[in-house]
């Protein structure tokens, strides 16, 4: 008769499997493991981990929470429970478990790594910063912990302190794609354009921006005469906003130009010139030669500061919505579009986009009146604020048949648009309305460094912050430059 394996023989072989990256079979394994002996806190916590690797986060919560409770000073269950928590987004409750982990053991160089990035991700980079310098003295030649310390670097708006610490981070591991991208990142910021376009392509190796494989060939820029490419939306709608300014010049290479993105985004997107038709992202099409993701563009055409396609506007309202938002808008005074959250799932979110209360110094401006362009995420700032910041909503039924059909009419109908880093200021300098956009100290690669224009934009004014987090100086600034707008009309 065959023997039954013991608890730890099952462990044993769970762990094997899950370094294997056979989650299922590791799962069962130490299911099998616990049944035998329940208090098994080791067995525990690898189910839970093994769980949480199938992106099954809940289920892990209570496993991690089983463990804790049968060895609560146990640092590896907290710094995992803080990993499956941060997943589902509760990043308070994820601070918590990663400082537990660092109370058990204050060595432990992960955990300080995790505080750091969650501490980034909720916006607060110089307490990150601290943590990922922790981690560096522990552990000096670890690529991640360089990796972090750049991206830390170039949210403080320290661009070559963040390169330096990327080419650490690849000396150390030359296939850490995530530093190779961010450095690219640095570079474009920096307007080093020739380093940067082909760098930035290293985000395909990046699981998160793959695209689903159409088996098309990439674009090389060659001619496309006789054939049809497909431009395919990535990342956010401001992106595809932004880059399909390149569509007219993909047209004169000969070509039939098909643009994949959201169908909700197709109305909008049908104003561009050098577009032939539009498709939805899980859509099948035939007869398509090749293809190019939409922010591959600027690589494609090796753009530079000089060559950034700048006929604005590329794109357009409808005419019957801008009359029926003219009739619906207030008549008298300065009427200012304002937007202040940009998508929270973005990594970056807690950084670029502002809190409402600070366009307050803008609502007490005699003769001023905020329109609301907001939408989804952030509206909820608004109740506890009404009386404090008066401004016009537009109601729920706002873009109800489309992306930004109808903010693109309430847009044009406005003498000014301030607003963060979200989608509106691309559609607004797409649409060539004036657009003040309010900046963090390490902002994106498209707003560049060191000026308050923009060449993707030419009716665009940046704000920037001057030091980590001040809003309140950037907005005074932005109340100052009303005034005098308001006087120069």
């Amino acid at each position: 008769m065959r023997r039954m394996a013991s608890a730890d023989e099952l462990f044993a072989e769970g762990n094997r499997l899950l370094n294997n990256r056979q989650i299922a079979e590791a799962i069962h394994c130490y299911e099998l493991a616990i049944a035998q002996q329940p208090q098994f806190p080791e067995a525990l916590c690898n189910l839970a981990t093994a769980l949480a690797e199938s992106g099954r986060h809940e289920e892990a919560l209570r496993w991690y929470d089983m463990a804790i409770a049968l060895r609560p000073n146990f640092p590896n269950v907290h710094f995992n429970r803080s990993n499956s928590l941060a997943a589902l987004n509760r990043m308070g409750e994820a601070l918590a478990s990663v400082e537990r982990a660092l109370a058990l053991d204050p060595q432990f160089v992960e955990a300080w790594s995790n505080r750091g990035v969650l501490l980034r991700k909720m916006g607060h980079v110089p307490e990150a910063f601290e943590c990922h310098r922790r981690a560096m003295q522990l552990r000096p030649d670890s690529s991640p912990v360089h990796s972090n310390i750049g991206l830390c670097y170039g949210s403080l708006g320290r661009a070559e302190q963040a390169i330096d610490h990327y080419d650490r981070a690849l000396q150390l591991q030359s296939d850490n794609v995530g530093a190779r991208c961010n450095r690219a990142q640095q570079y474009l910021l920096k307007a080093d354009f020739r380093r940067g376009w082909p760098e930035y392509e290293s985000r395909w190796q990046l699981e998160r921006a793959k695209l689903p494989d159409r088996g098309l060939p990439r674009w090389d820029g060659s001619s496309l005469q006789g054939r049809t490419i497909l431009l395919r939306h990535e990342q956010g709608f401001g992106d595809t906003i932004m880059c399909c300014r390149f569509a007219p010049l993909v047209k004169a290479r000969g070509g039939r130009t098909v643009v994949e993105c959201p169908k909700r985004l197709h109305r909008l997107m049908q104003t561009c010139d050098g577009i032939d038709a539009m498709i939805d992202t899980d859509e099948p099409v035939d007869d398509l030669s090749c293809e190019a993701p939409i922010l591959s563009l600027p690589g494609i055409f090796e753009t530079s500061l000089r060559t950034i396609p700048k006929t604005i506007p590329y794109l357009s309202a409808e005419l019957e919505r801008i009359e029926k938002w003219r009739d619906r808008l207030p008549k008298e005074g300065m009427r200012i579009g304002i937007a202040w959250q940009g998508n929270p799932d973005y990594p970056e979110d807690a950084m670029r986009s502002i809190p409402l209360r600070h366009f307050a110094p803008l609502a007490s401006m005699p003769g001023v009146t905020l329109v609301s362009l907001q939408m989804g995420k952030g509206v909820e700032q608004i109740a506890p604020l009404r009386e404090r910041l008066p401004f016009v909503e537009l109601g729920p039924s706002l873009d109800a048949d489309g992306a930004f059909v109808d903010t693109a009419a309430v847009i044009m109908n406005l003498d000014l648009i301030v607003t963060s880093d979200t989608a509106i200021v691309h559609l607004a300098g797409a649409l060539g309305r004036p657009v003040w956009l309010a900046l963090t100290i390490g902002p994106e690669w498209r707003w560049l460094r060191d000026r308050d224009d923009s060449p993707w934009y030419p009716t665009a004014r940046l704000f920037r912050q001057e030091s980590y987090g001040d809003w309140d100086g950037v907005f005074a600034r932005i109340r100052e430059a009303v005034a005098q707008f308001r006087a120069e009309r």
